[in-house]
């Protein structure tokens, strides 16, 4: 038994990492301190000055353990870690979980490759990003191999070289082939150097270029090779513009911006390299209403850069961290050279912030909009069903399926939806256990049953909560079979089915003996559709894998003492069942990982003699024996 204060006394003044866990044995809070025995202990001092939401959580702690480390810092990367790996629930947590392309360029090969990369390494190799758009990197990189021929495949240069043919690349003008010896290394490199220029920003050596070869070529009246070239420029024009918004100075920084209301928080990131801003990205935080905007800052700080391979060299933020020493102590030691963290007041710094935070509150409103047209359609379509059945509070709808192929691998589905929404967490399936054949009212009744029986037993917390209304696949039958389990129960619950037409579409719902007709341009008839297909595609999905499951199974597998390995080694010594059949006892015995039992075993299954039922099914030729 934890006795919590008993353990509060053992607490070390030693920096560390402490861990909250539920009484599930769940990790729900992780945090770090300077003084252990201090910052714990403080969670079970008085309530006063304390958020409801750590009031909560404190309420469900049933016992805590803690690491200690040398220093706040360690303490800091380790935080990072145990949050990235548990996703506590009461920690603020990123909702998304993203990584950044970059490009890169093998500078340190003989004949560098250039070719996008989610991951930066510290492979002396130089990278470009990261960029908030695979998309518009890939577009890059085309325009690239086109206009400087450059490489991305995996051979070793120079060693490969004439080994090989050259591949399609070179064929549709986007390598010039030194793999086959059709461009030396002094002008692949020219290339490469040009490339990285261009990467840099400093388009007008290649426009130039590109210029010269275009008039050149209509000159020599190659114009498919100058409408190439003119395209080329094209794309230049494009990229160059993307990168028009600057900022003064040369530095890579990130600006970081945070846009809120009371239950939801957006942070903006915009990604200035070289003082041009080249992307931007938005971040969904897990808030609550009392968390401070400081906070939520400082917690994204913490998770995005313990994921993210580049740091720039500044990150502006619009208020100051309460940690900002030690985070800057952190991200200084990741990037390998010093970082600052800045809350720009005035100036061109300040606009750009303010762009930034412009920015967060957009995404934040069109998200909410969004938001409130979906809770609007959900919840106006379960008002068009209460109307339609009279029926009132209406908030969890369950919904039921079965599926099998004549009758085999009989299963069966439990869809739920509450407030209109599915809640996919109390979705169940059923392994049909009572029912031969293809018959779906003695199945669903089979399931109806098994769902009401674990209710009243409480053995699953998700079956505990009742339905306000089922709705039933089919029509009248169906219904009759939902209402008869019910009444065993002694439970009063509406059931609707859903009546189909002759395509086996959803034309109305019977309810209380009658069909009630219902638009199918109405709201309410999108969700019951939505529901019934929901149902159909939880079962088909389950009835499809346990049907995997079934084809995959081996005669082996029923020999005693055949387990997987040991199935794997006899395929791949004789070839498949005959060749095993063939095999002697000497022969088997001697197979890694089988002895003579096993052996015996093996034999004796393929070469038992047969029963007199056998040879009489022979003789009769009513069922001859089935080749294995």
């Amino acid at each position: 038994m934890f006795d919590i204060e008993e353990e509060l006394k053992k607490l070390p003044r030693s920096p560390g990492v402490y861990i909250m866990h539920d009484k599930r044995d769940e990790i729900i809070y992780v945090g770090k301190a300077i003084s252990l025995r201090n910052r714990v202990r403080q969670y079970f001092q008085s309530s006063r000055g304390k958020s409801p939401k750590i009031m909560q959580m404190v309420s469900r702690i049933a016992r805590f353990e803690y690491i200690v480390t040398d220093s706040e810092l360690e303490a800091l990367v380790l935080e990072n870690n145990l949050i990235k790996e548990n996703r506590p629930r009461y920690n603020t947590m990123l909702r998304d979980d993203k990584t950044y392309p970059y490009i890169k360029v093998t500078v340190r090969e003989p004949f560098p490759r250039i070719f996008m990369t989610r991951q930066m390494k510290k492979d002396k190799a130089k990278y470009f990003g990261p960029f908030s758009s695979s998309q518009a990197v890939r577009k890059t990189l085309d325009f690239m191999y086109r206009a400087f021929q450059l490489r991305d495949c995996k051979r070793v240069l120079p060693r490969d070289i004439g080994k090989e043919r050259p591949c399609l690349n070179y064929h549709i003008h986007q390598c010039g082939a030194p793999c086959a010896g059709y461009m030396g290394e002094k002008a692949y490199r020219a290339n490469v150097d040009a490339a990285l220029d261009f990467l840099n920003g400093k388009f007008e050596p290649t426009v130039r270029k590109l210029k010269d070869e275009m008039e050149d070529a209509a000159t020599r009246m190659e114009f498919e090779r100058a409408g190439e070239l003119r395209d080329l420029l094209r794309s230049i024009e494009h990229i160059e513009q993307r990168q028009k918004v600057t900022s003064e100075g040369m530095e890579d920084r990130d600006i970081i911006a945070l846009g809120r209301d009371e239950r939801e928080a957006v942070v903006q990131v915009f990604f200035v390299r070289e003082g041009r801003i080249v992307g931007r990205e938005h971040h969904y935080l897990h808030i609550a209403m009392e968390d401070e905007n400081r906070e939520l800052l400082e917690s994204f700080v913490k998770q995005f850069y313990a994921g993210t391979p580049f740091i720039p060299q500044e990150i502006w933020l619009q208020e100051e961290l309460t940690d900002s020493a030690l985070l800057t102590d952190w991200l200084s030691a990741k990037r390998g050279a010093r970082v600052r963290l800045v809350v720009p007041k005035k100036g061109e710094k300040e606009k750009l912030m303010e762009l930034a935070a412009r920015n967060a509150d957009m995404v934040l409103e069109k998200d909410r909009q969004r938001l409130q047209m979906d809770e609007a359609r959900s919840k106006g379509a379960v008002h068009e069903l209460e109307e339609l059945t009279g029926l009132r509070n209406l908030h969890r709808m369950e919904a039921y399926d079965i599926s099998n192929i004549s009758g085999t691998l009989s299963v069966g589905s439990m869809v739920v939806y509450e407030d209109g929404k599915p809640k996919k967490s109390d979705y169940r399936k059923f392994r049909i256990q009572t029912v031969i054949g293809p018959n779906d009212y003695a199945s669903l009744r089979e399931v109806l049953t098994r769902r009401f029986q674990r209710s009243l037993a409480a053995e699953d917390g998700n079956f505990v909560k009742l339905p306000d209304l089922i709705l039933m696949d089919g029509g009248r039958g169906q219904v009759n079979i939902a209402l008869e389990v019910l009444q065993c129960f002694n439970l009063q619950i509406p059931v609707c089915g859903m009546v189909k037409d002759d395509w086996h579409r959803t034309r109305g719902l019977w309810y209380r003996g009658a069909e009630l007709p219902i638009s199918e341009r109405s709201e309410g008839f999108k969700l019951v559709t939505r529901i019934q297909d929901e149902a159909h595609r939880f079962a088909i999905e389950y009835h499809r894998s346990l049907r995997s499951k079934a084809e995959v199974h081996s005669v082996l597998d029923d020999i005693p003492g055949i387990g997987a390995v040991r199935r794997k080694t006899l395929l791949r010594q004789y070839g498949g069942v005959e060749g095993v059949r063939a095999a002697s006892v000497e022969e088997l015995s001697t197979l890694p990982s089988f002895n003579l039992r096993v052996a015996e075993e093996v034999y004796r299954y393929f070469h038992r003699e047969r029963s007199q039922e056998d040879v009489r099914r022979d003789s009769d030729g009513t069922d001859s024996e089935k080749p294995l």
